[in-house]
């Protein structure tokens, strides 16, 4: 296997007949010799290679096009040019696939809205390759972290018959034919009749059934694609997005909140660290800055402020919103940047909200009003993380799930976990497509996913 172009841009002239592979980013011409940029993906700059006319066929240097595939192969030596190191004087140029003037990724600035229509074709540009290349790096770095504390990794279903959140904004699952559905005496669905006996779903979240592993292994973490069926055409909102759950017994919402910042923190580092090229690419051109914005979260302590202090700090300034904040809202993104960018200047973690606007799962408070939940809050973004204690005291549960409608024998497993050796457990959830658009600057989150699936949206 060849080396790849950023191992070749960093290494010293040789003697050595080396191969270098990619598709042709650019092509230019001078009198004697033709200038051709090759990138294989692995780095943002590609490898100037420099072809002798003389030493070329002409009909071969006139195949060589931008988006071609080729195999260059020749001696590394020092540059003429300001702009790299070294580049490859190529002895043989091999055109392994075409592409003729059709190729869509001609040398010219395209719109983000314009590359979503192409979306086989755009991470070769700069800007969705740079954003591939970090998300991996963050991928990594979340099961570095987890790994390194002691975690356990689980895959939670994908298909589920329970609603963690309640919401019912989900995306039904059915073998039935919809063209001749079954129905009972009373007229509605026999879901009998269905593959699963049950009415089925695809997931809104792996939290519920890490819970049962996070009661055997102590501290675990999930991390894979989650669904909303919420009909919202925003540049925050997918249908379909990755969720990162860790999930932790004998723990509290005070350790909690440690994991989340540690956590955060050890993630935005690491891509600082390995992704410096593409970060300085962001800051140049996507969000002027942004490396410096993800270091200030990397160095400032997250400030604690409950719900209630959180409203009054808003309350003062309300006229300044276009919700207006009271207790007992839902603190709006607006209400999070203002908090976080205004009032403490760095990462903020609000805690105990009321009741009526978090999950059932979500531990009293003694006063009866406010849960034990968190939500980080960071400056340009808002909430980035929730999470919460859950309610692990089995009469609490059961009372907080009748109150909300919610019918104990389809959570008869989860309540088992309050039945048997019931600890105190926290945890929490990141949506990984926001961390990604917050760490690049990108303005829409359809920008940092392959392929974004959302309303009227599943091209590909």
């Amino acid at each position: 296997m060849s080396r790849l172009i950023r191992e070749l841009r960093t290494s010293a002239p040789s003697d050595e007949i080396i191969t270098a592979e990619g598709w042709v980013r650019t092509k230019r011409d001078s009198k004697t010799v033709c200038f051709i940029e090759v990138n294989d993906g692995s780095c943002l700059k590609g490898l100037q290679v420099v072809a002798d006319k003389e030493r070329f066929d002409g009909e071969l240097l006139g195949s060589v096009t931008t988006g071609c595939s080729v195999a260059c192969s020749g001696h590394l030596v020092a540059s003429q040019g300001a702009s790299q190191e070294v580049e490859l004087s190529a002895e043989t140029i091999q055109v392994i696939g075409k592409a003729d003037d059709t190729y869509p990724l001609q040398k010219k600035r395209h719109t983000l809205e314009y590359l979503r229509e192409i979306a086989h074709l755009r991470p070769r540009t700069n800007t969705i390759g740079a954003v591939a290349r970090v998300r991996s790096t963050m991928a990594y770095a979340v099961h570095r972290f987890f790994q390194e504390n002691g975690f356990y990794y689980v895959n939670t279903p994908l298909i589920t018959a329970s609603d963690c959140e309640g919401a019912g904004q989900m995306f039904q699952v059915t073998t039935l034919d919809l063209d001749n559905v079954p129905k009972g005496e009373n007229g509605k669905v026999d879901y009998s009749k269905d593959f699963f006996g049950k009415k089925a779903n695809l997931t809104v979240s792996g939290q519920l059934e890490g819970e049962t592993y996070a009661t055997a292994l102590r501290n675990i973490y999930t991390f894979g694609p989650t669904f909303r069926a919420e009909d919202s055409n925003t540049k925050r909102h997918l249908a379909e997005f990755w969720m990162i759950e860790p999930e932790m017994s004998f723990c509290t919402l005070e350790g909690d909140m440690k994991i989340a910042e540690d956590f955060l923190k050890y993630i935005f580092r690491y891509t600082l660290e390995h992704c410096s090229e593409d970060m300085n690419f962001f800051s140049a051109f996507v969000e002027p800055g942004i490396s410096d914005t993800i270091r200030h979260v990397v160095d400032s302590p997250f400030v604690h402020m409950t719900y209630t202090d959180a409203i009054k700090e808003l309350e003062k300034n309300k006229d300044r919103f276009d919700y207006k904040p009271f207790w007992g809202c839902d603190i709006q993104t607006e209400h999070e940047r203002f908090l976080s960018e205004e009032i403490c200047k760095c990462p903020v973690i609000v805690t105990d909200y009321p009741k009526e606007i978090k999950s059932f799962y979500m531990k009293l408070n003694e006063d009866g009003k406010t849960v034990r939940a968190m939500d980080v809050l960071v400056p340009r973004l808002g909430e980035i993380i929730g999470g919460s204690e859950r309610e692990y005291r089995l009469d609490i549960l059961t009372r907080r799930m009748k109150d909300l409608g919610l019918k104990e024998e389809d959570y008869w497993w989860y309540l088992d976990l309050r039945r048997y050796g019931t600890v105190p457990h926290a945890g929490f959830g990141l949506g990984f497509e926001r961390a990604v658009q917050y760490v690049t600057g990108m303005q829409n989150i359809r920008d940092v996913i392959p392929y974004p699936r959302a309303v009227n949206q599943a091209e590909f």
